[in-house]
């Protein structure tokens, strides 16, 4: 029998899916990943991600894991390879209120989650545009940031356990929902990232946060990053640390996105170069409870501290908002990126991390060393200015692999300049492959081949992904 046939006689022939209605599989959302894979599975509990395990590892046939296929790296191009969809793990089996914790299976949808815990007066922090369909699994494996990582930090940090079936079909258990357990390596953290190389998610156990009684959402104008810098801190300071977004919009990003959404109006009634969007959350009565006035004391805060900066001029201009509809619409500005950097032309997208007083710096050296390159070059920027992530599109005058190879790696010598990390919260994939031969610490690449190769020595997990030949 062909490794189909076996894989259907394991867990069913409604399991899987070939020719035309494995097609749309092979495809991204970013359009830029095709493939054609050999099958499409949709295994409905672990036991049946096991047994395709086990024969997969035993006739050496490849296996890419996917979720809800929102990357931007090509991590499930699976070109004759079998693709295994987590679509159908997609139960919440628990939430455990006392605990906080949520047991969930690797296909629960990012959205889906967040209203069940809100159910019980409680939140699973991370958020991002996709969250209407990325999955947990798909999350996990890339160690996903999103715009909240500044007060809950990224993926990784909100997971307490896994379940992971390994190459050889073996199920490991680490489903433990201890906040501390010393006992040997930290396995859970080393799948964690891994975008499906190691082994599959099949479910995790992950940490919730109170639901915060109110929100205080604004969009601010500054005259400079370092400025900007100095609100983060004070605001952090005055709110203990309640600060759970700080994104950086400058002028470019707002001219592309109101030209993208003609419909939409800028911020302010005037353009300037450093927007930023904050939102402070308040998780205690004192901060939620409105005031006589009805007002909220949480949103009096952010006022004046705003205030006191508009009168010393570190802050130029600002706009609270006044319901959830205003708070929305912000949102959806500093949301709608992934549309933004992806409209219009040839470009070159980046996704890089350097420390948080080393963003402008980033912006100054860059810009040069683009125009050099490719003199008719635009590029537009967003960041997760509170912790560092940068979003980075150069659009270019043509789709010339020389300049598209030089701006690739003009972005790289920045970014090494300054400390930083090629990658913040993308992943690798395919896109990245070459940058990792290029920047990653060749003994740390030596390290990663020798863990790949003891977990998965026939390389059927997710092959010529991440890790460099």
């Amino acid at each position: 029998m062909s490794v189909v046939d076996q894989i259907a006689a394991a867990i069913g022939k409604d399991r899987i899916l070939t020719g035309a209605d494995a097609a749309p599989y092979g495809k991204d959302w970013t359009g830029a990943y095709t493939s054609h894979p050999l099958a499409v599975l949709r295994p409905a509990n672990t036991a049946e991600v096991s047994a395709i395990l086990k024969i997969a590892n035993e006739t050496k046939t490849p296996v890419v894991p996917a979720s809800g296929r929102t990357g931007l790296t090509g991590a499930t191009l699976a070109e004759g390879a079998l693709m295994l969809s987590v679509e159908r793990l997609n139960e919440i089996t628990d939430i455990n209120v006392a605990g906080r914790t949520a047991t969930v299976g690797a296909g629960v949808i990012l959205s889906n989650l967040h209203d069940a815990a809100e159910e019980h007066g409680l939140i699973f922090p991370l958020t991002l545009g996709a969250r209407g369909s990325a999955m947990i699994g798909g999350l996990l494996s890339t160690n996903a940031g999103g715009s909240n990582v500044v007060r809950y930090g990224s993926t990784r940090g909100l997971c307490l356990g896994l379940e992971v079936v390994m190459a050889d079909g073996r199920v490991m258990n680490l489903m433990s929902a201890l906040h501390k357990d010393n006992s040997g390596l930290d396995l859970r953290n080393l799948i964690i990232g891994a975008e499906g190389t190691l082994g599959i998610i099949t479910a995790a156990v992950l940490k919730l946060r109170p639901k915060p009684q109110a929100y205080a959402t604004a969009m601010v104008a500054v005259q400079s990053l370092p400025d900007a810098l100095s609100l983060l801190h004070i605001l952090q300071d005055e709110t203990g640390g309640g600060v759970e977004a700080f994104e950086y919009m400058p002028r470019s990003y707002i001219d592309k996105h109101m030209q993208l959404f003609p419909g939409v109006a800028g911020p302010f009634d005037q353009s300037y170069d450093v927007n930023i969007m904050i939102e402070v959350a308040a998780t205690q009565a004192k901060d939620a409870v409105p005031n006589d006035d009805g007002s909220l004391p949480v949103v009096s805060a952010l006022e004046d501290t705003l205030g006191a900066m508009l009168e010393d001029g570190t802050v130029l201009d600002a706009v609270i908002a006044q319901n959830d509809t205003q708070r929305r619409d912000i949102w959806k500005r500093r949301e709608d990126a992934g549309e933004v950097a992806f409209f219009g032309g040839f470009f070159v997208n980046t996704d890089v991390a350097v420390p948080l007083d080393k963003v402008e710096a980033f912006e100054k050296a860059l810009t040069p060393r683009i125009k050099a390159i490719d003199p008719d070059a635009d590029e537009v920027i967003v960041a997760h200015l509170g912790d560092g992530n940068i979003h980075h599109t150069s659009y270019i005058s043509r789709n010339d692999p020389a300049v598209i190879g030089a701006l690739t790696e003009a972005v790289e010598d920045v970014v090494q300049e300054l400390g930083g990390s090629f990658s913040a919260e993308h992943g690798i994939g395919v896109s990245k492959l070459e940058t990792m031969k290029r920047r990653k610490d060749p003994v740390a690449l030596d390290a990663m081949r020798a863990i790949k190769k003891a977990l998965d020595p026939n390389n059927i997990l997710n092959p010529g992904k991440v890790i460099p030949d």
